[in-house]
């Protein structure tokens, strides 16, 4: 199903029918501020395995990030930072950066038996931010993007539907994506090492 929300003011109507679907284990497609993504309920085992099952990866094997909403949901996911790192993500976010920290116990165990850290990300969109809000945890995520696929399938929401129609059961139509990446930035060392370079610019920010 194809819904239509307006990135400048989402309707609240259309994000509580996105959340009712996530509660029950269903998967969205959904705009950030770089690709879009595909994503699910984090508590929910079985539709992680769906997205898992798309992508063709074992759970334990995957690099998915988390959408949170703010700084304040990123704290219940990871292990202590430093003020210093912390001053860096009050800049930077909400913004196209995914930030990679040491992962705590809150991490689902599907997704964090064989690693330690988890990928986190705060988009600078406001669709996003209030299905996370209204979801009241974060969004399991992984982007579409594919390299070898035609840009549009990536970047156009009725395209996008007409290929992951009988995948997902929501594409949210949010205008047309971007299809530059997030950039990847690791943190577990206390420093900022960028692992993919992508639409932020960390630099600016340090």
């Amino acid at each position: 199903m194809l819904i239509k929300i307006y990135p400048e003011n989402p309707n609240e109507r259309a994000i509580e029918q996105v959340v009712e679907v996530l509660k029950k284990g269903g998967l969205i497609i959904y705009p950030t501020d770089t690709v879009y993504g595909l994503g699910c309920d984090i508590t929910n085992q079985k539709a992680i395995e769906k997205i898992c099952r798309i992508r063709g990866i074992k759970p334990e094997k995957a690099n998915f990030s988390f959408i949170c909403s703010d700084l304040r949901h990123i704290s219940d996911f990871i292990k202590p930072i430093d003020t210093t790192v912390f001053r860096v993500l009050k800049k930077a976010l909400p913004g196209p950066f995914t930030f990679i920290f040491n992962a705590n116990n809150n991490v689902p165990k599907l997704l964090s038996s064989n690693k330690k850290t988890v990928g986190i990300r705060v988009p600078d969109n406001d669709i996003a931010r209030a299905i996370v809000e209204a979801l009241g945890n974060p969004i399991l995520s992984t982007s579409i993007k594919d390299d070898d696929e035609l840009i549009e399938y990536s970047t156009d929401p009725e395209l996008i539907d007409e290929k992951y129609q009988e995948l997902v059961d929501i594409v949210i139509d949010g205008g047309y994506g971007d299809n530059e990446p997030s950039t990847v930035v690791d943190c577990t060392s206390g420093d900022f090492e960028v692992i993919r370079e992508g639409k932020g610019n960390i630099e600016d920010y340090l």
